[in-house]
């Protein structure tokens, strides 16, 4: 078994930041492994996409460029990458747990019959010993994911089956370029050779995409309410304040299960990861769930009327006391000095 692959999504010639996020993963599991960090995207008018790869440290990157190829579709995709880890035999295969990489990655590990772990949230190397078997393992990925509704983390390996496979959620990890210089080969897929004619059987006519109106990934402050706002009035107090501060409001999973917002504001582990300037976090207790959405914030405030909630543990500063009567405040004065 050989190297890192990561399947990297493209729309109008555009990256996707989930396959740029799993890239800089990829470098850091490639590196550990003392193997080489590998790509595969495929599409068309691919010329140039290179350069929104290469640069995460990626050593080979693999090109399906075709007419055909663009919009995704499953089956002529599904063929390509199944045929491709068929000759380069990956230890490791990542994908964005994106509506793509949903789709894709059980297509393909079912192909390989390697198995797959979907909606990962972490990824790390490390060991295994069965003891019924006496057998022990080594540098095996671990793919670790909320499990039971987010009560739970589990951690889960495969010893036996190649490539390790996972699915990762977009957000939870860093992106960072490896070096704007880096040098990596350019290996052109012949597709005729990959694909059958079957495989384009279905064939798309129009396509209609609605950009979401919700952008908490990207805002640098993000007003956040628990299940601790008491009501949905009272979550609406949020708004106001991110509207003032110019930033977004997310919630727990405790306040989306209670009705007062919608789930395309959850963060967490079954939510979004963001890593904004500054976090207000109203009415929120704080369990691990939750902090593993936001705990990479550049400054948090906790506003809890529980002196010892866990948020209180990785909050900068602490305002105990009731939200409806502090929110409004904030309201107020920032307000006031904004004018």
């Amino acid at each position: 078994m050989n190297n890192v692959f990561v399947y990297c999504e493209i729309e109008e010639g555009v990256v996707a930041e989930v396959s740029q996020e799993l890239l800089t993963k990829g470098r850091k599991l490639a590196d550990e492994l003392k193997c080489k960090l590998e790509a595969v995207v495929v599409g068309h008018n691919l010329k140039g996409v290179e350069e929104q790869i290469i640069p995460y440290g990626v050593d080979v990157l693999h090109m399906a460029d075709d007419p055909r190829l663009e919009p995704y579709t499953t089956l002529p995709h599904t063929s390509i990458v199944v045929k491709l880890f068929e000759m380069e035999k990956p230890q490791i295969a990542l994908m964005g747990a994106t509506s793509i990489g949903r789709d894709l990655g059980p297509r393909v590990s079912s192909a390989l019959h390697s198995g797959l772990t979907a909606d990962c949230t972490s990824l790390e190397i490390g060991e295994h010993e069965d003891k019924k078997l006496g057998v022990k393992y080594d540098n095996l990925l671990y793919q670790i994911r909320p499990a039971f509704g987010g009560n739970i983390i589990a951690t889960i390996i495969n010893p036996d089956c190649r490539p390790q496979m996972a699915t990762v959620r977009e957000g939870v990890m860093k992106k960072e370029i490896r070096d704007a210089a880096y040098k990596g080969k350019i290996k052109q897929i012949d597709v005729s050779q990959f694909v059958k004619p079957e495989d384009f059987v279905v064939e798309i006519i129009e396509r209609h995409i609605e950009k979401s109106k919700v952008n908490i990934k990207s805002a640098s402050i993000v007003v956040a309410g628990g299940y601790g706002m008491g009501s949905r009035e009272n979550f609406n107090l949020l708004y106001e304040l991110a509207e003032v501060l110019g930033g977004e409001v997310g919630a727990s999973r405790a306040a989306v299960d209670a009705g007062y917002t919608t789930h395309e504001r959850q963060i967490g582990q079954t939510g979004v990861t963001v890593r904004p300037k500054l976090y207000i976090a109203c009415g929120i207790s704080g369990q691990i769930q939750h902090r593993a959405g936001m705990e990479e914030s550049a400054q948090i405030i906790a506003i809890n009327t529980d002196p010892e909630a866990p948020i209180n543990a990785i909050a900068d500063y602490v305002i105990t006391g009731d939200v409806a009567e502090i929110i409004p405040k904030m309201i107020k004065y920032y307000r006031k000095n904004t004018k």
